[in-house]
């Protein structure tokens, strides 16, 4: 099931008890771009700090009990709407979701930050400001909810 921000926030206010909005992103990203405060921030996947030269990146590592922290905050058949920062981490998220046997699992597809600006001229090119939670008018805040974070033990 795909909606886009806009449609799971509408979907939200339709029903504040009904339908969990959860962020998997990572701890680094509520902090630093911020999130809907009346989201459950449950992590898909925790950076990393070891360096991959072949991809040129920090990979992510997921987290092995993702189902189970979701499990805590919701039940297998409530209307669940998962975000990470623009689709690809929470497409895993939904599709673990509903292996797990979750049935109202929904995909934002473009996230909490969008698309990004793919005009050459445009001053914005490569920045994600096309679409997304933040883009589409949505409510966000910084200030943590730590109530409403789910991480993991150190």
């Amino acid at each position: 099931l795909y909606v886009t921000a806009r449609e799971a926030y509408e979907m939200w206010k339709a029903e504040p008890a009904g339908v969990t909005i959860l962020d998997v992103r990572t701890p680094e990203e509520f902090l630093f771009v911020g999130h809907p405060a009346m989201a459950w921030k449950i992590p898909i996947a925790t950076q990393s700090y070891e360096w991959d030269a072949d991809k040129e990146q920090f990979p992510l590592q997921l987290t092995a009990d993702f189902v189970d922290r979701v499990r805590g905050v919701a039940k297998p058949d409530d209307t669940i709407m998962v975000m990470c920062r623009s689709g690809g981490r929470s497409a895993i998220a939904a599709n673990m979701l509903s292996k797990a046997g979750f049935t109202q699992v929904h995909n934002i597809v473009d996230g909490m930050e969008g698309d990004s600006v793919t005009d050459p001229v445009s001053v914005f090119q490569g920045q994600r400001l096309v679409n997304g939670w933040k883009n589409a008018g949505c409510p966000w805040t910084y200030a943590l909810t730590p109530e409403r974070l789910r991480l993991a033990k150190g």
